[in-house]
């Protein structure tokens, strides 16, 4: 007879457990996540606006920029919300989703920066 529970979701570990800290957590997230998008914004204006910056390291620049912009995309919105609404839960298939995407951008980024090193010294 098999054993019938299934796992539907995960407990995250909180920062803090007062909800000062709590709240004080989703506001320094926040802070960086905003300045994040904000530098990567930037960056990705300037390459795509300014036709002296469309070399290859540039392009491989843009391209970082975007890998970036996608891993801290991917696990920062999560942890502000539980740390906004006070929770910890995270369904199975959500946390499934963060690991495979942010495994996922990580190890394009490795790639993009091995690229990188090959050809910068050509």
């Amino acid at each position: 007879m098999p054993n019938g529970i299934s796992i539907t979701e995960f407990l995250l570990q909180t920062f803090a457990d007062t909800r000062e800290l709590q709240l004080l957590h989703f506001g320094l997230f926040l802070g960086i996540y905003l300045a994040s998008l904000l530098g990567k914004g930037l960056i990705l204006t300037a390459v795509a606006c300014d036709h002296r910056l469309h070399t290859p390291m540039d392009f491989f620049l843009l391209n970082l920029t975007l890998l970036d912009l996608g891993c801290i995309s991917t696990t920062l919105p999560k942890a502000m919300a539980n740390a906004l609404w006070d929770t910890r839960a995270i369904s199975y298939q959500g946390c499934a989703a963060q690991v495979f995407f942010f495994v996922f951008l990580i190890g394009a980024e490795f790639y993009v920066l091995t690229v990188m090193a090959m050809n910068s010294g050509k």
